[in-house]
């Protein structure tokens, strides 16, 4: 098995965190965006090889290592919904960030304003929603503490306007195999 990724990428990170939990050997190939661009036609990371197996999506290649654990993957539509709504702020916050990067931002834009408020709107809704304390956590908590972590080791996110986001990953930093993927050791 191969995972092609970032070590920063919260998408990357929690198929490392799969892989982790499942005790599964694989190489990791750090992919930059020439890599991306070339082994996926995303042209963006993860993507993931085990044999004649070739994915290209972060949900499909945790779907495709949890079937080979014997695990569900989002085994309820609540589980699902969850994990999907956390796919949303990770996607919007990443489009954000990399506009910023390029010198646009809400100031300069209408949509990127929008996009502002979406971020706002899910993190008030997910501090509002009772949070996973025990393991074994669902790919929606995981998806969602990669992205906090994520968030905050970018300095997109000020964790304490957000008491339960904040304590919830704490939990998680306590764990070794969340704390042994964090973005800075890459």
């Amino acid at each position: 098995m191969k995972l092609y990724g970032s070590y920063t990428s919260p998408f990357v990170r929690h198929c490392r965190i799969v892989l982790a939990l499942n005790q599964q050997d694989y190489e990791f190939v750090p992919t930059d965006r020439a890599g991306s661009a070339a082994g996926s036609p995303t042209a963006r990371v993860p993507f993931f090889e085990d044999g004649s197996v070739k994915l290209y999506d972060s949900a499909s290649i945790i779907r495709y290592l949890r079937e080979q654990h014997g695990e569900a993957f989002c085994p309820t539509v609540t589980d699902y919904e969850q994990f999907c709504l956390v796919n949303t702020l990770v996607d919007t916050t990443v489009n954000v960030y990399l506009l910023q990067i390029d010198g646009l931002g809400p100031q300069q834009s209408a949509y990127l304003a929008r996009q502002q408020t979406r971020i706002e709107t899910l993190l008030a809704q997910f501090e509002q929603h009772e949070l996973e304390t025990n393991t074994p956590y669902s790919d929606a908590a995981l998806r969602l503490g990669c992205y906090l972590s994520w968030a905050v080791f970018r300095g997109l996110l000020d964790i304490t306007a957000y008491p339960n986001l904040q304590a919830f990953l704490a939990q998680l930093d306590g764990q070794p195999w969340f704390a042994n993927t964090h973005p800075a050791l890459g």
